[in-house]
C-alpha cells in the first residue's frame, strides 16, 4: 500500500471517530429550550408527567378557586359546566373580597376509588367579617385519573342540590310597605320589593313607592343563607340580620286598586283609571291597559272635552249671570263669534242649566262663555286644581294646563274642553274630588311623607259646590250617563276632539263616597267606554 494511500484511509478514519464524537457530544448535551413543568403535575427527569394523587386533586382545585380560576378549577370535577358556573357565581352572591382554604391531605390506601379530604373554608365579607366552616372534598378515581365529585355540598355542606347561597341584607319575607288601613302590600326580598297577593300595582307607583321604603339599617350586617332556586331562604348559615324596618305607608288601597284594575282589562285601547280620596288626598288606585302607563295618568296632556264643563259651570254660576234653575237655550248647533258649535246629534230647545248640563249641552256652555272674561275659565280651573303644582315624593306630576283666551273664538273652544284646554287622568280625578270634598285637596302617596305645594288651590265657593254635585248626580239619574245610575255615583261625561277632528277620546270624571275618579279611554270615539269602564270599577267597589 502506497504512503499516499494509508495517509487517505487515516483521515477517513479519524473523520469518522470525530464525527461520532460529536454525534454524541450533541445527543447528551441538555435541550437549551424551557420546558415547564405541566401545573398540578408531579414530573420526573426523562419520563412522562405522573396523574395527579387524590390530595394533590383536591389541593390542585381549591388553589384554582382561591385564585379565581373557575375554569380551571371546574375542569377538575366531574361536572366541569356546572361547577364552573356555581364557583363563578358565588363570589358575587357573597360579595366576598377573597377566600383561603386549609385543606388536610389524606392520600387513600393502594387501590382505592375514592378519597375524603377534609379542608376549612374562609371567607372574607364585603363587610369584612371573617366567615369560616369546614368540609369535605369527595374525590373519585376514573382510571388513572381523580377528580373533584361536584355537588353544591362542595361550597357549603349544608347546601343540597338546586340550592345557592346568598347574602341577605335584610329579613326576608318582612312587610316593607302598607296600604289603607295597614293592608300588606309588599314584603322585603333581600334589597328587593315582592307584592303581596296578585294585586297588581302600576310600575310608576311601584318604582315611587320602592323609593320611600328603605331596607333595614342599623345593628346586624346581613346574613349568609341557603336559598332555593326562587330565592327563598331554607337555612341562615352565617351572620345576623339587621332589625326589620317599619313599613312605609302608603293610601294605595288594595280592595280599590284590585278593581281598578278588573275595569281596565280588556278595554282594548289605552285606558287609564285615577282614583283619589277626597277626604284626604290619598292616591288610592292607578290603573292602566292597552299601552297606556303610569307616566300618562299622572303628567299625560289631553283635551278634556265635555268633562270640563264642571270647570265652565263654576265660572257661570261664580258670575252671577245664571243658576242652575235658569232656563237657557239648547240648540243643536250655534255660531258664536266665529266658531260653530254643535251638539252630539241633539237639540233640547230651552231647558234648565241643570239640564244642559247633564245632557251635555255644547251650544248652552259656549254661548254662555262666550261672554266672560277671557280669564274666567283659566281663574276657575284654578279653583279645581289645574293650575296647582305638587311634589308628592317620587312621582312626576301635572294637573293641567287652562291659559286666558286668546280671542273669543277661543274662550268658546275651551268652554267645552277643546282649544287649548288639557288635563291629566290624574288632574281630572283632582276635579271631582274637590267637588266631593267641598275644598282644595293635596294628592299625596305617603301616609308619614307630606306632599309639597309648589303652587297649591282654595277650591271653588261652597254654594258653587251644591250647585256642582245637584248637576253630576244629574248626568248620572237623568242624563248622558244613567247606565252607572245603580251605583250610586256623581260624575260628567266628556268626548274630546283630537288631531283632525275625526278622532276623539272618551272620558268620566266623578266620584261616590270617600272615592274619586277619573277615567280616560284613548280614541274611544265617544264616552261611552269610559263610562262601560267606570262601571265596571263601581260594580267591583260593590
Amino acid at each position: 500500500m502506497s504512503e499516499t494511500r494509508k495517509r487517505w484511509i487515516l483521515s477517513i478514519g479519524g473523520a469518522a471517530v470525530l464525527a461520532v464524537v460529536l454525534l454524541a457530544w450533541f445527543v447528551l448535551l441538555p435541550d437549551a429550550r424551557p420546558s415547564p413543568a405541566p401545573p398540578d403535575r408531579v414530573a420526573a427527569q426523562g419520563r412522562a408527567a405522573a396523574p395527579l394523587t387524590a390530595a394533590q386533586t383536591a389541593q390542585a382545585f381549591l388553589d384554582r378557586v382561591r385564585r379565581g380560576d373557575h375554569a380551571g378549577a371546574g375542569a377538575l370535577t366531574d361536572n366541569a359546566p356546572a361547577a364552573t358556573q356555581a364557583l363563578t357565581d358565588i363570589r358575587t352572591a357573597l360579595g366576598a373580597q377573597g377566600v383561603v382554604f386549609a385543606l388536610d391531605p389524606v392520600e387513600p390506601a393502594a387501590g382505592a376509588v375514592e378519597a375524603q379530604e377534609a379542608f376549612t373554608t374562609t371567607w372574607t365579607l364585603g363587610s369584612g367579617k371573617a366567615w369560616a366552616y369546614s368540609n369535605t372534598l369527595r374525590v373519585v378515581r376514573t382510571g388513572e385519573t381523580w377528580l373533584v365529585a361536584w355537588t353544591p355540598a362542595v361550597i357549603h355542606p349544608r347546601l343540597a342540590v338546586g340550592q345557592r347561597l346568598a347574602h341577605l341584607a335584610a329579613q326576608q319575607n318582612t312587610v316593607a310597605v302598607v296600604g289603607a288601613g295597614g293592608a300588606p302590600l309588599f314584603t322585603w326580598s333581600g334589597t328587593d320589593l315582592a307584592p303581596v297577593g296578585d294585586t297588581r300595582v302600576d310600575p310608576t307607583l311601584a318604582s315611587a313607592i320602592k323609593k320611600g321604603a328603605t331596607p333595614a339599617t342599623g345593628a346586624g350586617d346581613g346574613v349568609v343563607a341557603a336559598v332555593d332556586a326562587n330565592g327563598t331562604p331554607v337555612a341562615t348559615l352565617f351572620g345576623t340580620a339587621p332589625p326589620p324596618a317599619e313599613p312605609v305607608a302608603t293610601t294605595l288601597d288594595p280592595k280599590v286598586q284590585a278593581a281598578a284594575n278588573a275595569a281596565v282589562a280588556g278595554a282594548g285601547k289605552p285606558t287609564t283609571l285615577v282614583a283619589l280620596r277626597p277626604s284626604t288626598g290619598g292616591i288610592l288606585a292607578v290603573a292602566t291597559s292597552g299601552g297606556s302607563d303610569g307616566a300618562r295618568a299622572f303628567s299625560g296632556l289631553y283635551p278634556p272635552g265635555s268633562t270640563f264643563k264642571v270647570v265652565t259651570a263654576d265660572a257661570v254660576l261664580s258670575a252671577g249671570a245664571t243658576t242652575i234653575d235658569t232656563v237657557l237655550p239648547c240648540p243643536g248647533t250655534q255660531t258664536i263669534g266665529t266658531r260653530t258649535i254643535r251638539n252630539a246629534d241633539f237639540d233640547l230647545g230651552p231647558v234648565p242649566l241643570r239640564t244642559a248640563f247633564a245632557q251635555s249641552c255644547n251650544t248652552t256652555f259656549a254661548a254662555l262663555a262666550g261672554d266672560l272674561p277671557a280669564d274666567a275659565l283659566s281663574t276657575a280651573a284654578a279653583r279645581f286644581g289645574l293650575a296647582a303644582d305638587f311634589s308628592v315624593p317620587g312621582l312626576n306630576t301635572q294637573t293641567g294646563r287652562v291659559p286666558p283666551a286668546g280671542d273669543r273664538s277661543e274662550q268658546v273652544e275651551n268652554s267645552i274642553g277643546q282649544g287649548t284646554v288639557r288635563v291629566s287622568p290624574f288632574g281630572m280625578a283632582l276635579v271631582s274630588a274637590t267637588v266631593a270634598h267641598g275644598g282644595a285637596v293635596t294628592p299625596r302617596l305617603f301616609t308619614g311623607v307630606d306632599t309639597t305645594v309648589n303652587t297649591g288651590y282654595r277650591g271653588p265657593a261652597a254654594a258653587t259646590v251644591r250647585s256642582l254635585r245637584t248637576m253630576m248626580r244629574e248626568v248620572v239619574t237623568t242624563g248622558r250617563a244613567t247606565a252607572l245610575a245603580k251605583y250610586g255615583a256623581s260624575g260628567k261625561t266628556g268626548t274630546a276632539q283630537f288631531g283632525d277632528g275625526t278622532q276623539a277620546h272618551g272620558w268620566f270624571t266623578g266620584y261616590r263616597g270617600d272615592v274619586a275618579f277619573a277615567v280616560l279611554v284613548e280614541d274611544a270615539g265617544a264616552a261611552a267606554p269610559a263610562v262601560d269602564v267606570t262601571g265596571r270599577f263601581l260594580a267591583a267597589l260593590g
